[in-house]
């Protein structure tokens, strides 16, 4: 069982610079990728100028989200000790993208590429500032997904708010189109903002491995074993909050990709919280990379929401939970 559970784990690690270059070669235009390799990124050719500034940093983008909603959640089922639990379930998707919406509402966005993401990220620290304020003071994982509900209700009550009254229909069909997840027009510029966020989240959340393990045992003996006290939780928090605020900063709300991938890695290592952080990342960078190769090759008069194509993903996948768990298996 070990040594099937490894094969698949490397199995997942080979599979995504594969995908990567599945990647790099779809799309409405075919290129000569081997000779746009060659050339370089600072080539002006038709080939290069595809490659280098539309796919290559598309596909990064991808990954880099895909791993920070894999991660997250993954850290954040760990924390609550619930396997239906993800960063949304905090409001850190919602802030994030309450603080676009109204920069999108007041037309303000493309004025900067810099101020929407800057503003997303800052949107979901503030909605886990709030959660954190409310549970209150040695707060337990119940409280915190109660506070958690509150914050989160109030935020989408907001954000329709703002779609009811849309200055027009341009400006609400931008929101909407927001919301559903995209990684159409993203290049560099966004990937270089949202890196350095998503990458001290994940160590963040790294740092806090041990945590999560004796949180298995319980809130008490995770105590008895020196994790007792804020200082965890808040940096868990935290670590979510950048990662995934950055990753919706710059993409959008995606969904799905949270809860489902760290089901599907639980069992290949072997229920251990830590481990499960980098093999989620992993999958969850595999995972959003193959939707947007479908995306890319979906023929269609616009180009499909990759937040659908999640959600396509991920409902299936709870039907078949719930019927496993009907028969005996465990959610």
């Amino acid at each position: 069982m070990l040594d099937s559970n490894k094969t698949a784990l490397g199995l997942l690690t080979a599979a995504l610079p594969l995908a990567l270059i599945a990647a790099l070669m779809s799309g409405p235009v075919s290129i000569d990728l081997a000779a746009a390799l060659r050339e370089g990124w600072q080539s002006q050719t038709s080939d290069a100028v595809i490659l280098w500034q539309l796919r290559l940093p598309r596909a990064l983008l991808a990954i880099l989200v895909g791993a920070a909603l894999g991660m997250g959640g993954a850290a954040m089922q760990g924390m609550l000790r619930n396997p239906l639990a993800e960063p949304a379930l905090l409001g850190v998707s919602s802030g994030a993208a309450l603080a676009a919406i109204l920069l999108l509402y007041y037309g303000l966005a493309w004025q900067s590429g810099w101020w929407l993401p800057l503003l997303a990220i800052g949107g979901a620290f503030v909605a886990v500032l709030s959660v954190w304020v409310l549970a209150g003071r040695g707060a337990s994982a119940s409280r915190l997904v109660l506070a958690g509900v509150a914050i989160n209700a109030f935020l989408s009550a907001l954000m329709a708010l703002a779609l009811n009254y849309a200055p027009s229909m341009f400006a609400m069909q931008e929101i909407v189109f927001w919301l559903l997840g995209s990684l159409a027009n993203r290049g560099w510029d966004q990937l270089l903002l949202s890196l350095p966020f998503i990458v001290a989240g994940g160590l963040l959340l790294f740092a806090c491995r041990n945590y999560l393990r004796a949180l298995t045992l319980g809130e008490a003996s995770a105590a008895s074993l020196g994790f007792g006290g804020r200082r965890y939780p808040l940096a868990l928090l935290l670590g979510i909050a950048a990662a995934v605020g950055a990753g919706v900063a710059v993409a959008g709300t995606i969904g799905f990709i949270g809860l489902v991938v760290p089901h599907l890695m639980r069992p290949l290592v072997r229920q251990d919280p830590a481990r499960l952080l980098w093999a989620s990342a992993l999958c969850g960078a595999l995972l959003l990379l193959l939707a947007d190769i479908f995306v890319l090759n979906f023929v269609g008069a616009q180009e499909l929401r990759i937040g659908a194509v999640t959600a396509f993903i991920g409902a299936p996948f709870f039907f078949w939970l719930i019927v496993s768990a009907r028969r005996g298996g465990a959610l």
